[in-house]
């Protein structure tokens, strides 16, 4: 059946001209397209073809999908003929074919035979076939490892004195052992790892470049015995040039900036590990730098060690290069639906890097929630919120003195205030933190402990209406209710790549915990809070819940110069209200919807459940204790900076306490049924200091009872059944 519509027919004839032009079109005479490369390894099943992929010299077209990239299409579209307007500009969103160079088979064929050599695979074969069909090529390389040697024997030759005392005090931590398989890899790490050693223990400017190894392959048949030799020249000098290795102790310590920076001088000093008098050590220097840096005072840290050539010790020279100081940041996020509900946040904040000239850290923030009606309707929400932060650089109420390593934790106090404004209540809200935060394995481990959290939440003029549509419903009135909310948090993360906007692989977790009430129970013991089982003060009840959030992430990246990536998250949370609370406060519990989370439904507009959205409450504000939702996304290059997603979400929210309501309570007879699925596509522009981002996420499977339950294509226009999604950063 062919389709009905001009848009249809129009996509469906702009797909077949993109498939059926030539890929080749554009090629200059007796040229050939790289259609790709294929490595296979023969023998040995442990060696993945993907470790040898890397070493080709010339990588071929990245493709969309099924060997198909239309982009490519697009490009041949231009033809040979550049001289036209339009054919430049055709040239510059498509994407060039990869012209294949017989030059780049041999290279890579080198490449890979060498890097055979460097994991202990010896006299290797590699070799290589060209497949021609018609102007596109494919390049098949064949590996076929050689023999391996284990290693029997393992000596040691060192100068003697105290060299050879530190240089044996380590020998239980050689990685090399006996009967692992000889290769330049496991020497080269081994080289490394022991050469940090000697420099942690006063050895200064020793490197790897000391050590050389031999190895006899004749006493024993399919072994090879081995001797690390360290030397007092390196291998690329002759033993004429040897020296004896001096160890060295820290001499004169100095530190400069420019003075036109206001700055307590006892911080700086506080932050420095490097002491004179004291053995040389690589990780004093190291964590010097670290804790500097972690300042964020300073665009560069520059240390220079300097050895004195009439005594064994090293003078160190810390220059620091001073960074903008003070600054405002952006952010705004919007989306609308085909309901005509649209919503925007913008958010401005202040930052100063050294407020009270110590290195204190200042932040003021200004947002804004609004979300109204386009249709000719004066029912809106207004949300202003502003706060502050001070963070100081150390622990306070412990002295600096007892961190010893990279990183001081710092001291973190917070306050805001939050005024909402909705059709059918006002909210007023101020809280209070106080706590540290810190990280250290180099940034990947980032932690904020929050001793005591405090919040005080007032509804004001709240409408008939309302009181009568939550009077019946005990979860929604302790929910919409004034409260304290007294207790303390935890916040942990965890990643492998601590890039702004990261370009490889890399995994996260992140766990959250909060507990309220129990900063009262203990001062409870002291006064007497209580009121018929509940704690209250100045009459209003006081909030007793745990609430917990799991996120696991991973992003895979590949293809040519890793422009595509696979994007996977998996977030769970839940939390339980305690004492005589039915259900968490509204701020605290969790909802689904929105820029970052499920994108075929604004926020607030799922769930609970199967629960349909209430009636009478026009602004969504759907909740629930219990939150599950997973999401894959599927990056890859457009033209300019711009990137194209395709992504699919599934999850929901739930109530957690009442198992009378069993449309909003998880169930385990229909808990399938109550998983929302939608997809979409999305578009980014990459700027390299930030990502700028639109979605438009359609749903394929709502569980509330007045839906149609899953929808056709023909149903993807329908009212109320996409959303669009603004925001900056990637979506996780």
């Amino acid at each position: 059946m062919m389709p009905k519509t001009p848009k249809a027919i129009l996509t469906v004839l702009l797909v077949a001209l993109l498939s059926s032009c030539s890929s080749t079109r554009s090629l200059p005479d007796g040229r050939y397209r790289l259609a790709g490369n294929e490595v296979e390894v023969l023998g040995d099943k442990k060696l993945s073809p993907k470790e040898f992929e890397k070493y080709v010299q010339q990588k071929s077209n990245s493709y969309l999908i099924f060997g198909w990239n239309p982009f490519l299409n697009l490009y041949n579209l231009s033809g040979q003929d550049t001289t036209r307007l339009g054919s430049r500009l055709v040239r510059k969103i498509g994407v060039a074919p990869v012209v294949y160079e017989p030059s780049a088979v041999d290279a890579s064929v080198t490449n890979i035979g060498r890097h055979l050599e460097y994991l202990g695979y010896y006299n290797s074969k590699v070799g290589s076939s060209v497949n021609y069909d018609g102007r596109k090529v494919k390049v098949l390389y064949t590996v076929e490892p050689g023999k391996r040697y284990k290693i029997g024997k393992l000596e040691y030759s060192v100068p003697e004195g105290e060299f050879s005392e530190d240089f044996y005090a380590d020998t239980l931590n050689v990685t090399i052992k006996p009967g692992d398989y000889l290769a330049e890899a496991l020497l080269e790490e081994e080289t490394e790892r022991s050469a940090e050693w000697m420099r942690r223990h006063g050895w200064f400017g020793f490197n790897k470049n000391y050590y050389s190894f031999e190895a006899d392959t004749l006493q024993k048949k399919d072994t090879a015995d081995l001797v690390m030799y360290v030397r007092e020249y390196t291998r690329n000098q002759t033993p004429e040039t040897a020296k004896p290795f001096r160890k060295y102790t820290f001499g004169d310590v100095s530190i400069s900036w420019d003075k036109n920076l206001k700055f307590n001088d006892r911080v700086i000093r506080n932050m420095n590990t490097v002491s004179p008098g004291k053995l040389y050590d690589e990780r004093e220097v190291n964590n010097t730098y670290s804790r500097l840096s972690a300042l964020k005072l300073f665009s560069g840290v520059n240390i220079s060690l300097n050895p004195r050539d009439t005594a064994d010790v090293v003078d160190c020279d810390i220059n620091l290069t001073n960074s903008r100081l003070q600054g405002f940041k952006l952010n705004f996020e919007a989306s609308t639906n085909s309901n005509g509900l649209i919503g925007n946040s913008p958010q401005i904040s202040y930052f100063h890097k050294n407020i009270f000239h110590g290195g204190q850290w200042l932040n003021l923030s200004f947002l804004g929630n609004f979300q109204y009606m386009w249709k000719n309707s004066s029912i809106r929400s207004n949300e202003f919120g502003a706060s502050v932060g001070l963070s100081f650089p150390e622990f306070l109420g412990l002295p600096n003195s007892i961190f010893h390593g990279p990183n001081v934790p710092r001291t973190d106090i917070n306050a805001s205030f939050n005024y909402l404004d909705r059709p059918e209540f006002t909210r007023i809200m101020i809280s209070s933190s106080f706590g540290y935060s810190g990280s250290f394995s180099r940034g990947r481990f980032i932690y904020q402990l929050y001793p005591l959290q405090a919040k005080i939440v007032r509804l004001q003029d709240v409408t008939d209406a309302f009181y009568d549509l939550i009077g019946d419903n005990p979860i929604l009135y302790n929910t919409y209710s004034d409260h304290f909310d007294v207790g303390s948090g935890a916040i942990i993360y965890y990643t492998t790549c601590t890039d702004l906007i990261p370009r490889r692989s890399y995994r996260y977790v992140r766990f959250s915990l909060d507990a309220s009430g129990n900063v009262l129970n203990l001062l409870g013991k002291t006064f007497d809070f209580r009121n018929f089982g509940v704690t209250e003060i100045w009459g209003i009840p006081c909030s007793q819940y745990i609430r917990s959030e799991l996120t696991l992430g991973e992003t895979f990246v590949f293809g040519r110069n890793d422009t595509q990536a696979l994007a996977i998250r998996l977030l769970g949370g839940y939390g339980m209200a305690l004492g005589g609370a039915f259900t968490l406060p509204f701020e605290k519990q969790f909802y689904s919807g929105g820029a970052n989370s499920m994108r075929g439904w604004q926020a607030r507009t799922l769930g609970p459940g199967r629960q349909p959205p209430i009636a009478g409450v026009v602004i969504p504000s759907q909740t629930g204790d219990i939150k599950l939702e997973a999401n894959i996304e599927y990056r890859f290059p457009m033209f300019w900076k711009l990137q194209g997603a395709l992504f699919m979400d599934a999850g929901n929210v739930w109530y957690g306490k009442f198992d009378d309501f069993s449309l909003i309570h998880p169930n385990r007879e229909g808990f399938g049924k109550d998983i929302a699925l939608d997809w979409g596509g999305g578009v980014r522009a990459d700027l390299t200091f930030l990502i700028l981002r639109i979605d438009l996420g359609v749903k394929l499977y709502d569980p509330s009872e007045d839906s149609i339950g899953w929808y056709s294509p023909s149903d993807w226009r329908r009212k109320d059944c996409f959303a669009l999604h603004f925001g900056v950063g990637y979506p996780f």
